[in-house]
């Protein structure tokens, strides 16, 4: 920049020679200089403002669009960026109906190698094999002498193992806290917990998830951090599940039976008070799924929900049940049961010969095939297929364990006059056993349809009705003459008036091709009290034998009934159940003229 003197010497001396002041020269120049130092200033000013006003804009902008972003993004919960906090491991409890613990969270560590840090591998290896006999050295010792940086050896400690691991001195040998499911009770209650295994695994931190059963179906909610402190309250007793299984598995030692099943079902609410299936397993230690043979042969089937069975005579009471209810028949009408039953070139028999003809009532107490097929005939196919799609015969039941949709039942691909007929005595349609408690419950809550539950119902769960209460009032009592005059004499618990109907049905063949002669599911579908029912239970064994006589009996009135006795009898005071004395019938009462 060029300065303009103040004083030009120019300027200076033409003032002087023209006798004027050089002062006012000066004077001038400092005035001009002035201005133009302030004129810059302003510009300079300006220009710092305009950036400035520039910035503030872009700054407000940002910010007004991610305000704009974030208004139109889903809500979430914000997460800390620390290690091993994008795992969650929280998983809330789940409870029994009187808050006992089935399922909790434990706290321990997981055992990993970081080979890079190992002094003595072979040492190592070495001392870890004797503390976990199953890990194989060789392995070990080539997994610590490689390039291998990680490995896991064990996700899960106990804390005598840990501090064992300890003792060995290794370096390259850590620890990772975690958190593990744990079943208190063990094997009790199995099949409905499940149980639980690792999804994401980090070094500080494991994802708890559910595998199976109730875990499985609830995993979102048992994981929701909004539910942490609440547990998930099931209808399960613990004391009763614990004698159920205890008995069940007695008495399907006793009776050299393959496999046992048993459900019992409050009747007006659907809850599930106890589901047991044998054999069951440890879902602290969960087995893996078999990849051949046949599933039913593993413990992780679940024969209450799974096992679909053809449940033989126990379908009797349905067939009558409907006829009374259209009026077809009374309890004193009379049927013809003589024999053979002849439809085509088919042949319906009879277990005895109960002679050419037995009331309705006695069709139920005898059980009699014959008798049911005639009134399966009075019927008819499709209104038969109507009641028992009301009962729920045909989708699979919607308890709440994962397992519960793969019990669809096997309905007949024709439903013909013969279908109906062999369908009425419990062929020909095959369903769970928990398809048969919840229809059962059907008849003992007056007829409305029960929806079984594994979840606590605080009120009673009233369905659509499917029948009448006189309908059910009078099957209820064909039920308890099954008891007291029939085939399940030894269902008889003094004090608690049972009522069921027993079934035998030959196990058809894995890969088709007819039926077994010496293999058998035998069933008992019971109610109690009879006059006034309060709880259901089915009792199935398969493959049962009892061996007690000369000869060997399968049939369920041998098999199945006396284990379900005894279940009744130990239970009934552990649900609060007195003993009383059965009210008896009602003298008729005639009115005459004086």
């Amino acid at each position: 920049m060029i300065r303009t003197p103040l004083r030009p010497l120019a300027r200076i001396l033409d003032a002087r020679a023209k006798g004027e002041n050089p002062d006012a020269i000066e004077r001038e120049n400092i005035r001009i200089r002035h201005e133009q130092m302030r004129d810059r200033a302003r510009v300079r000013a300006e220009g710092r403002l305009l950036v400035l006003g520039a910035m503030f804009f872009c700054a407000f902008a940002v910010i007004g669009g991610r305000m704009g972003v974030l208004a139109s993004s889903e809500p979430s919960e914000p997460r800390s960026s620390i290690a091993g906090a994008q795992i969650l491991a929280q998983r809330a409890d789940i409870v029994d109906r009187k808050g006992r613990i089935l399922a909790t969270n434990f706290e321990t560590h997981s055992l990993y190698a970081q080979p890079p840090q190992m002094i003595e591998p072979e040492r190592a290896a070495d001392e870890l094999v004797k503390i976990f006999p199953d890990l194989d050295r060789e392995r070990l010792i080539k997994d610590f002498t490689g390039k291998r940086k990680f490995l896991w050896i064990k996700k899960k400690l106990s804390p005598e193992q840990k501090q064992a691991v300890h003792d060995i001195g290794e370096p390259g040998l850590l620890f990772g806290p975690r958190e593990m499911r744990l079943y208190p009770n063990g094997k009790l209650a199995a099949h409905v917990m499940g149980g639980a295994s690792f999804g994401r695994e980090g070094v500080h931190a494991a994802e708890v998830i559910g595998v199976a059963g109730i875990e499985k179906q609830f995993d979102e909610r048992l994981r929701d951090p909004a539910h942490g402190h609440e547990p998930l309250t099931l209808s399960l007793d613990l004391s009763v599940q614990a004698a159920v299984e205890r008995v069940l598995h007695g008495g399907m030692t006793l009776m050299n039976a393959k496999g046992a099943t048993a459900i019992l079902m409050e009747a007006k609410t659907g809850e599930l008070i106890s589901v047991a299936s044998l054999p069951d397993f440890d879902p602290n230690d969960r087995p893996r799924p078999p990849t051949e043979g046949n599933p039913s042969d593993s413990p992780l089937f679940n024969r209450a929900v799974q096992g679909v069975y053809e449940l033989g005579s126990t379908f009797k009471i349905f067939a009558v049940a409907q006829a009374l209810e259209l009026g077809l028949i009374n309890p004193s009408t009379m049927i013809d049961t003589s024999g053979p039953l002849r439809w085509g070139r088919f042949r319906i028999r009879d277990f005895h010969n109960y002679g050419p003809e037995l009331t309705a009532t006695k069709v139920i107490v005898k059980s009699s095939n014959i008798g049911t097929a005639r009134i399966a005939q009075m019927i008819g196919a499709e209104r038969q297929q109507t009641f028992l799609k009301k009962l729920g015969f045909f989708d699979p039941t919607p308890v709440e364990i994962v397992e519960a949709a793969g019990g669809q039942p096997l309905l007949p691909p024709k439903w013909s006059e013969l279908s109906a007929m062999t369908i009425s005595y419990g062929h020909g349609l095959s369903a769970s056993p928990m398809h048969l408690a919840a229809a059962y419950a059907t008849l003992a809550n007056g007829g409305r349809k029960v929806t079984p539950t594994l979840l606590r119902q605080p009120t009673a769960q009233l369905g659509p009705r499917v029948m009448s209460e006189q309908t059910a009032r009078v099957a209820l009592d064909m039920l308890r003459k099954v008891v007291t005059e029939g085939t399940a004499s030894f269902g008889e618990v003094p004090g608690y008036a049972v009522g069921g109907k027993t079934g035998t049905a030959d196990k058809p063949k894995e890969r088709g091709g007819g039926y077994y002669e010496d293999k058998v599911i035998a069933t008992f579908a019971s109610v109690f009290p009879a006059h006034d029912p309060e709880y259901v239970l089915v009792v199935t064994l398969d493959e049962p034998v009892e061996t007690s006589g000369d000869e060997p009996r399968r049939t369920a009135g041998w098999t199945a009934v006396p284990v379900a006795a005894e279940i009744i009898r130990r239970v009934a005071p552990l649900l609060g159940l007195r003993p009383q004395i059965e009210p008896g019938e009602l003298a008729a009462i005639t009115l005459t003229a004086n």
